[in-house]
């Protein structure tokens, strides 16, 4: 058996040390934590279990420092609390501050409602590694912004347009898109605005339809995979660095629209894929239900669900401020 360790409360998320990885997740009203790890991303069943016990709490967090896994392990968690508070512990979750994720090749999404497990179709992280991007290798252009010209776009369907000088194998991704910065460059375009690109859930949309905007994020600290070169998740991380530094060489700014103030978890009773599950009422908003028993995960102008980003007790802060710069 591999040992492990109290490990560290953070950074949050997975992160490589030595001969091992050090995992930290926000989990506030959770009174026990499993760690879960799967042999790939589309294994039905763990190969092992970690258990977490008041030892492994500092705070908020829960931690573990396990031997012997490193870069593209895939693990999820599975956090036990009182259901009245939104706890569901047959449901495997996403860490919320995973660099990469995977299993959408048996990704269900209607196996997150209800009470029933997911254990077989659930999405997992991937332990990637956490180098930040070299802004002294390829500096940002800072341009004044009464000189700059945005040109907003959507990084999948903007490389797919008929006539584009993308490879067939690059279509729709970002390492396709810079193919197309010297047509940019020659309508005056001064900085490039990605729609979302954080990770989202296709599925996320009316029956029959899907969600291709992205405006309902699973994962805020990792790459849409739909949007990276090939099918292994290790590459996004350099996937989207070898973007941004193409642009800044061409003289291009990169802005980024993100979505924090809502997820892919609404619209559902008792939905859980990652947030809603961890932290629970903690940490999204609920709302009472006058035709049905107990909480229902509160839906605000079709937009999924909300999260309340300026409660200091929520965990949104130390959830993006402790996760996003590490």
């Amino acid at each position: 058996m591999t040992p492990t360790c109290l490990g560290r409360p953070g950074p949050l998320g997975a992160q490589v040390c030595g001969d091992g990885v050090n995992f930290a997740v926000v989990a506030p009203r959770s009174t026990h934590v499993e760690l879960l790890f799967f042999d790939h991303g589309s294994s039905p069943v763990p190969c092992r279990i970690v258990h977490l016990g008041p030892a492994h709490r500092s705070g908020d967090v829960w931690h573990v420092f396990v031997n012997g896994v490193g870069l593209g392990c895939r693990y999820g968690y599975r956090v036990h609390g009182a259901q009245e508070a939104g706890f569901n512990p047959a449901k495997v979750l996403l860490d919320p501050c995973a660099r990469a994720v995977d299993g959408w090749q048996v990704y269900e999404r209607q196996a997150s409602l209800g009470k029933g497990s997911n254990l077989d179709c659930c999405l997992k992280g991937v332990v990637t590694e956490r180098e930040p991007f070299d802004f002294t290798a390829a500096p940002r252009p800072r341009r004044p912004w009464r000189d700059t010209v945005i040109y907003e776009l959507h990084p999948g369907g903007f490389t797919r347009g008929r006539g584009a000088p993308v490879p067939p194998e690059e279509r729709g991704t970002l390492l396709g898109l810079r193919h197309l910065l010297p047509y940019l460059k020659s309508l005056g375009v001064t900085a490039i605005e990605l729609l979302p690109v954080q990770c989202f859930d296709p599925g996320s949309a009316p029956a029959g339809l899907h969600n291709y905007w992205g405006y309902a994020p699973v994962n805020w600290f990792s790459l849409h995979p739909g949007y990276v070169a090939g099918q292994d998740p290790l590459q996004a991380r350099q996937q989207m660095r070898a973007f941004v530094a193409a642009c800044h060489q061409d003289n291009l700014e990169v802005f980024v629209d993100v979505v924090y103030n809502h997820t892919a978890e609404g619209g559902g009773r008792r939905s859980h894929r990652q947030l809603a599950g961890i932290c629970g009422a903690a940490l999204l908003l609920l709302r009472r239900q006058r035709s049905l028993p107990g909480r229902d995960w509160l839906r605000q102008h079709r937009c999924g669900q909300p999260s309340p980003c300026e409660a200091p007790d929520s965990g949104i802060p130390a959830l993006l401020g402790r996760g996003a710069g590490c």
